[in-house]
C-alpha cells in the first residue's frame, strides 16, 4: 500500500511529493496518521546531503509530528487506534505515515491543536534534556540561551522562566529584539550595538553571573565570557552556528570548576529519548495544559509548500517554529 512523502531529489536537491510505501506497526511500535510535522535547522541540512536520517528512520525529513495512531503493532501497552498523539522521530515526518517506537509517542496536551502539538516533541525534548539534565539548572539560577529568535530559545526561555530562572538571551538586531519582546527574557542583549561578553560581565556584576548556558551559536564568545560565569557554571554546547574554534582560558575553566559539554539529542538511543519524553510529560505538559508556557508557532503552511517553510528558516524570518500541515483536521 501507497502513501505520500516529501522526497529531495538526488541531483537539484528540489523536494517531490512522491508515492513510497506506507509503514505497518513492527512489534512495539505504533503507526501515526501525520496532521502536522515541524520544521527544524537539521532538515535543512538533510536536505543539503550533509545530515542524514538515522539507521532504521525513513530517509526523508521530519524530526517531530502530530497526528492520530492508526495502527498498533503487538506489545503496546500504552497507545490504542485513534489516540492524538505527538512524536519524537529520528526521520520520516514529512509524509503521510509513520512508524514510531511507543516509546517516543507522547499525548497531545490538553487544548492545544495539532500544528501546535507538533511544534514540541523535538524543540522541548531538546530543551529540557540540557537545561534540566545536562544543565542542571535551579530555581534562581541565571541562564545564557543566544540566538534568542531561534525556535529553540522560543521553548526554552519560556520553559525556563517557568521553572524560576533569570534569563539573558542575544539577538542580531534592535528588530529581533521588538519581535521577541514576547518572550520572557530578562535581558535581551542587541549584539548590532552590544558586545556580548560585556553585558555578561556587566551582569556578573550585577549578581546575574551565568550559572548556566545554552549554546547553539559556539565561536569567540565562549572562551571570552568564561572568565564572567558564574562558579561551576555548565555551559553546555548544542551547535556551532558561529563558529567551530574557540580559545579557552584555562586559568578560568580550571577555577571557577566550569563544566564545558557537548549534547546532541539525535545521537540518543530510543530508551534514552523514552525516559526524556516520560519526564517531559511529567514536568512540562501540566505547564502546557495551565498556559503557563505556551508554544510558539511562528507559521503553519500546508505540505505542498514546504521549499517556502524551509527558505523562512534560511531567511531567519521565523521567530517561533515553522510547521507543515499535512493533513486537516
Amino acid at each position: 500500500m501507497k502513501m505520500k512523502a516529501m522526497l529531495i531529489e538526488e541531483t537539484s536537491r528540489e523536494l517531490v511529493w512522491s508515492d513510497v510505501e506506507k509503514p505497518s506497526a513492527g512489534a512495539g511500535q505504533v503507526v501515526i496518521e501525520i496532521y502536522a510535522a515541524a520544521l527544524n535547522r537539521a532538515d535543512l541540512l538533510q536536505r543539503a546531503g550533509t545530515y542524514p536520517s538515522p539507521k532504521g528512520w525513513p530517509a526523508w525529513m521530519g524530526l517531530e509530528v502530530s497526528g492520530v495512531v492508526s495502527e498498533v503493532g503487538e506489545n503496546v501497552a500504552r497507545w490504542k487506534v485513534g489516540d492524538k498523539v505527538c512524536a519524537l522521530l529520528g526521520g520520516g515526518g514529512y509524509a503521510e505515515y509513520v512508524a514510531v517506537p511507543e516509546e517516543m509517542v507522547m499525548p497531545i496536551p490538553a487544548g492545544l491543536s495539532f500544528e501546535a502539538a507538533a511544534s514540541l516533541p523535538e524543540a522541548y525534548a531538546t530543551c529540557y534534556l540540557n537545561l534540566f539534565i545536562e544543565g542542571g539548572l535551579k530555581h534562581g539560577e541565571t541562564l545564557f540561551f543566544p540566538a534568542g529568535a531561534s525556535g529553540l530559545a522560543s521553548v526554552g526561555i519560556p520553559m525556563a522562566h517557568a521553572f524560576g530562572a533569570y534569563v539573558i538571551t542575544s539577538v542580531l538586531t534592535e528588530e529581533i529584539k521588538r519581535k521577541i519582546s514576547h518572550l520572557p527574557a530578562d535581558v535581551v542583549i542587541d549584539s548590532s550595538s552590544e558586545d556580548t561578553v560585556d553585558v555578561l560581565k556587566r551582569e556578573a556584576e550585577n549578581r546575574h553571573p551565568v550559572d548556566v548556558a545554552i549554546d547553539c551559536l559556539a565561536g569567540e564568545t565562549i572562551g571570552k565570557a568564561f572568565p564572567y560565569v558564574n562558579e561551576g557554571c555548565r555551559w553546555v554546547l548544542i551547535s556551532t552556528l558561529a563558529g567551530v574554534t574557540t580559545t579557552v582560558p584555562l586559568r578560568a575553566l580550571l577555577t571557577k570548576g566550569i563544566t564545558f559539554k557537548g549534547s546532541m539529542l539525535r545521537k540518543r538511543t530510543s530508551a534514552e529519548k523514552g525516559t526524556l519524553l516520560a519526564s517531559l510529560v511529567r514536568d512540562i505538559w501540566p505547564k502546557l495544559e495551565s498556559g503557563e508556557i505556551v508554544p510558539s508557532v511562528y507559521k503553519v503552511l500546508p505540505i505542498a509548500q514546504a521549499d517556502e517553510a524551509h527558505a523562512i528558516l534560511k531567511r531567519g524570518e521565523n521567530v517561533g517554529k515553522v510547521v507543515l500541515r499535512v493533513k486537516d483536521a
